[in-house]
């Protein structure tokens, strides 16, 4: 899913074009019209207007003006994957909480958005919501996913993550078995400061392998995978950092706990796996 096989083309509209979007397309790329409403509808095709922000494009038969420049980042593996679904945990109208599977990600690319959690999450709900990104997890990992559905929303509940008031718990099974039965990681990520603390749930000799409870004092990127490999302890099914953790299996890397008092009722909202 990381690595497109395809082709990106990129077309002004004039005078002369021909003015229905899939029309518009299939003129320019050789594509079928069946394989760009495919594409269309996946999210990989994109218009800019003037005076307005770069968006999506999914509707086939829109009227294209003198003007508009059309985007098709057209990927034929990734349109063909079909994803795995997320599931509903939490539904407080304004926001919801979201189980996000293991290699889905939270957000699209500019060649599409149907292998991510804030598309499903935005066709779920009849009749459909805004859906407005509060945090992310890596695509390989699992786990909840805060979602709002409100600009309000979106804004109350990202300054919460911002000033550090949302608890986020991990459970993480690491390769090898840990020295201490907790601990603090604290080496500078990026060149800033990192804190990740850790506790042993579980050792599994046979497996060779332990399983912590993992919270995060800041958030750098990959900050958990990166501190857990660079103590020698990576995580297990990470395809990118470590040695000796790589399998056939998905990371095993899940946010099990959110915890956070809602911004509008002043109720605390956990929600637990």
């Amino acid at each position: 899913m990381n690595k497109h096989t395809g082709f990106t083309v990129k077309r002004s509209v004039s005078q002369s074009d021909q003015l229905e979007a899939v029309a518009f397309l299939a003129s320019h790329t050789g594509l079928s019209k069946a394989r760009i409403k495919d594409a269309m509808n996946k999210g990989a095709v994109w218009v800019r207007r003037k005076g307005r922000a770069r968006e999506r494009l999914r509707r086939a038969t829109a009227t294209l003006k003198e003007g508009d420049v059309l985007e098709l980042h057209y990927d034929p593996v990734l349109l063909s994957t079909t994803p795995p679904k997320a599931r509903c945990m939490m539904d407080r109208l304004s926001y919801s909480v979201w189980h996000k599977p293991a290699c889905l990600l939270t957000e699209g690319t500019d060649y599409g958005d149907h292998c991510s959690l804030l598309r499903q999450v935005e066709i779920a709900f009849t009749p459909r919501r805004k859906v407005f990104p509060v945090h992310r997890l890596d695509r390989e990992a699992g786990g909840l996913v805060l979602v709002a559905h409100t600009s309000e929303a979106a804004r109350e509940l990202s300054k919460l993550f911002r000033d550090r008031e949302v608890r986020k718990r991990y459970r993480v099974e690491v390769l090898g078995k840990m020295d201490c039965p907790s601990g603090v990681i604290d080496l500078p990520l990026d060149h800033r400061p990192a804190v990740t603390k850790y506790s042993v749930l579980l050792d599994n000799p046979d497996e060779k392998t332990s399983v912590l409870m993992v919270e995060m004092e800041t958030g750098r990127l990959h900050q958990i995978r990166r501190h857990l490999a660079g103590i020698g302890h990576p995580v297990m099914g990470d395809p990118r950092y470590g040695r000796g953790n790589k399998d056939n299996h998905p990371m095993r890397l899940l946010a099990i706990e959110l915890t956070f008092q809602c911004p509008f009722t002043g109720q605390e909202i956990s929600c637990k796996i």
